[in-house]
């Protein structure tokens, strides 16, 4: 059961986005000249509750993460992460940074899907995450149809320092399908996974599996907001997690 425990933290935190960006990425990058700030907020009301090998439990957990995301042009942003936790045991502490450049195939190819590509290093601290240095690697693909809006994320993760650096690639697949109620609601679901090294996945009591019911509201281009709670559906996974997105876009109009 102790090593059951133990390799929950350790899959909820090798990917990149951990539970700290709780995100399906859009292709849509942001626009030459503009700068994106977004405040992701989530608490832990079930998950790990005691200390494994160092690491915090993750039951009780407030997570605030700072992004910051600059559009250089109509292809390429980079955007830069501060990611911090607190909970009543320890405080509010600092767990990392990472940084994260991004291309996209221009709107102009005319492709009849969205496509883009980002690369996320950085570093976390080994109470958080028994793998400090990470890579993310998240193709994003996307569509909208009517009402409907579709987004797959198949992305691969890679440690550089930890006991996940000998699973080498590890497949966290991330999909969005979300339909606009109203011209400004737009609900649906997002799923979150961790099934394992791309040259064999772990048996499915062992996976991060997470599926979410969420709500956005487009009532200004100017702002983003994304509204989730999640429940998790394996013995691997935090059992109930609910996240908040707020977003701002400064700069000139695209």
């Amino acid at each position: 059961m102790k090593g059951l425990v133990c390799f929950a933290i350790c899959a909820g935190v090798v990917r990149a986005q951990g539970s700290y960006e709780i995100q399906v990425y859009a292709a849509e990058t942001v626009a030459p000249g503009n700068t994106m700030v977004e405040l992701h907020s989530n608490f832990t009301f079930s998950g790990v509750k005691a200390v494994v090998d160092g690491m915090y439990p993750t039951e009780h957990q407030l997570h605030e993460t700072l992004e910051i995301t600059r559009g250089f042009s109509d292809w390429f942003e980079t955007g830069f992460y501060v990611f911090t936790s607190a909970d009543s045991r320890v405080g509010w502490q600092w767990v990392g940074d990472h940084i994260r450049p991004r291309v996209r195939v221009p709107e102009d190819w005319k492709w009849p899907v969205g496509v883009s590509l980002s690369l996320e290093f950085g570093y976390q601290r080994a109470v958080y995450s028994p793998d400090t240095w990470t890579l993310e690697i998240r193709p994003v693909i996307d569509k909208t149809i009517g009402k409907l809006y579709l987004c797959l994320n198949p992305t691969l993760d890679r440690s550089f320092h930890g006991p996940s650096v000998s699973q080498g690639l590890v497949f966290s697949p991330n999909v969005k399908v979300g339909y606009d109620v109203t011209k400004v609601v737009n609900a649906g679901f997002e799923y979150y996974g961790s099934v394992g090294p791309v040259t064999g996945f772990d048996p499915l009591r062992q996976q991060m599996q997470q599926i979410f019911a969420v709500t956005d509201l487009n009532f200004s281009k100017d702002w983003e907001f994304n509204f989730g709670m999640g429940v998790g559906m394996t013995g691997a996974t935090d059992h109930l997690i609910v996240k908040m997105i707020v977003g701002r876009r400064f700069g000139r109009k695209s």
